[in-house]
């Protein structure tokens, strides 16, 4: 088969790669039907995440058919089409029992395209079949669901939900990339009183309009002056941090207001300053994680009613085997307007 493989920082490959096969009861093989391709992807690329091995096939997004499931699979079977998720769950260890799914202890975790092969590939091995995938309902496409597996769970989980988003709050979200937007999509979800977007790029601050912003500032033009002015000088309750990098986190911390919360969702690969000789006596609170996907049947019974559209963050589309060509597109935003890009089998 074929599969995307990371060779070294800065360096990929399209390459012949053997078919993946059941190593445990609790395995399915999927079929990849669509896939897609994460900014934490690009970050690997970077160097940023050295626990990627070389030889490891990327990618920890997909929907596909099921083809072979392990003696111990029960939800699943042959022929089904699911939702595989970008963490993986064994289902009974602390963190797991408690919906940690992110911190699984037995296996689980990020694991998929980081410390096993991935999902950018024509075949992926889903370890703990049962807890790691989910059924798709007929009415649900699989570019919808697609956007499920990372995207949306994340900047819901480790967005809004840890910056405990509340009605009649000021959002600031500083990134409107993908994971930005879907923060800000689904804060909207707590009625907040408003959503502010900053980034560099003129296009992603369109984008964030069209996705729910009301104020949207470029971070060359003092984001701290349009905040303070729309809150009266207090700042922000909730600031989300999509970016990953110092600049981006050390602005959040100067954006957000006495006793409110900053939520760190960037992949960060550099250390951050955070002035403590500052923040101490504002009773900030930050957070940080790994998405846990415990959101993930919530969010795909609201896309089954139409209650997100989820497809409004795909911007290009490509067969499977133009993955390069994907890449390239994916990691030029500021030209190409990339948000999500889709890879489906022909």
């Amino acid at each position: 088969m074929k599969a995307l493989v990371y060779h070294s920082p800065g360096k990929r490959s399209w390459d012949d790669v053997p078919r993946p096969a059941l190593q445990s009861a609790s395995d399915a093989i999927v079929r990849v039907d669509a896939v897609t391709i994460c900014g934490t992807d690009l970050h690997i690329l970077k160097g940023d995440v050295p626990a990627v091995d070389p030889g490891r096939i990327l990618g920890h997004e997909a929907v596909g058919t099921v083809e072979e499931v392990g003696a111990g699979v029960l939800g699943i079977k042959r022929g089904d089409r699911v939702l595989v998720s970008c963490i993986s769950a064994c289902g009974r260890c602390r963190y797991c029992r408690t919906g940690g799914y992110g911190q699984c202890l037995g296996g689980g975790g990020w694991v998929l395209g980081h410390r096993i092969d991935g999902t950018q590939a024509e075949y992926v091995r889903v370890p703990f079949a049962d807890t790691s995938t989910h059924l798709l309902a007929p009415g649900v496409s699989d570019e919808a669901a697609l956007m499920l597996a990372d995207i949306l769970p994340t900047s819901y989980e480790v967005g809004v939900l840890n910056g405990q988003v509340s009605p009649g709050d000021t959002v600031v979200v500083v990134g409107a990339g993908p994971i930005g937007l879907a923060a800000i999509m689904t804060a909207q979800l707590f009625s907040p009183g408003h959503i502010v977007a900053v980034d560099l790029a003129e296009p992603r601050l369109q984008a964030a309009k069209q996705f729910g912003a009301d104020i949207t500032v470029s971070a060359t033009d003092d984001p701290e002056a349009v905040v303070a002015e729309v809150t009266g000088g207090l700042g922000a309750d909730v600031v989300v941090e999509a970016v990953g990098v110092p600049e981006s986190f050390e602005l959040c911390a100067r954006l957000v207001r006495p006793g409110g919360r900053l939520a760190n969702i960037g992949v960060h690969g550099k250390p951050a300053t955070l002035h403590l000789e500052d923040l101490w006596i504002r009773d900030i609170t930050i957070t940080t994680g790994l998405v846990d996907t415990r959101s993930t049947p919530t969010l795909l019974r609201m896309l089954t009613t139409g209650q997100l559209d989820a497809t409004r963050f795909i911007t290009h589309r490509f067969p499977l085997g133009e993955v390069e060509a994907a890449y390239d597109v994916f990691s030029r935003p500021q030209e190409t307007g990339a948000l999500k890009v889709v890879l489906a089998r022909g």
